[in-house]
């Protein structure tokens, strides 16, 4: 799928305190890793909570993530243009995140965190 036009950073680029992580995968995809500040609004979700989304953002830019960038893409977008707030997707999602080296976290006490 082509992207252009969605607004993207890669994630090297990410300062994690700087910004809302907004992590639009599906449940069982998030608690089984994410990244440790990121806030879980799953992609069907997203219109009816995103009045909770614009107050958390609070004047900090959002940077969605899903896997790989297909569905943070789609949220951006909409985001972008609904005026919720100023949305940028997250090139290559938590799979270039946990390649990257950056921290995942899980729901699992008893299983390492992993990208579903």
């Amino acid at each position: 799928m082509n992207h252009s036009g969605v607004p993207t950073v890669p994630v090297e680029e990410i300062q994690a305190d700087d910004v809302v992580l907004l992590d639009v995968r599906e449940p069982d995809e998030w608690a089984a890793g994410h990244a440790p500040s990121a806030v879980h609004i799953p992609l069907a979700d997203l219109p009816a909570r995103a009045s909770e989304l614009a107050e958390l953002a609070d004047d900090r830019p959002v940077h969605v993530i899903c896997r790989t960038g297909g569905r943070s893409a789609r949220a951006v977008a909409w985001l972008n243009a609904a005026g919720v707030v100023d949305a940028v997707n997250v090139a290559g999602g938590m799979k270039s995140w946990q390649a990257q080296g950056r921290p995942l976290v899980g729901d699992h006490a008893d299983v390492p965190p992993e990208v579903l």
